[in-house]
């Protein structure tokens, strides 16, 4: 698996990458309904804080975004190479 930067990606890239996701995942967020935008709005927040990391895995050809905790786990395991 590789780690891939969020600066690297364009803007649109990104975009879907984070809707596709926020879609995907169907997160409950209570009583209120949150837009997609707000959501993507979101993700993007916690990617540049550096709380949630992007990963390509070669073998399965798929993108996920995972958080910065899981991610250390990873590695720690042994499943992926530190940066």
């Amino acid at each position: 698996m590789l780690l891939i930067p969020y600066e690297q990606l364009s803007t649109d890239t990104l975009e879907s990458l984070i809707e596709a996701f926020v879609l995907r995942e169907g997160t409950e967020y209570g009583e209120q309904d949150i837009s997609l935008s707000d959501k993507v709005a979101q993700v993007k927040h916690q990617l540049q804080a550096d709380q949630l990391v992007i990963l390509y895995s070669e073998l399965h050809e798929s993108v996920d975004i995972i958080t910065k905790q899981q991610w250390r786990q990873l590695v720690k395991q042994g499943e992926i190479e530190n940066e």
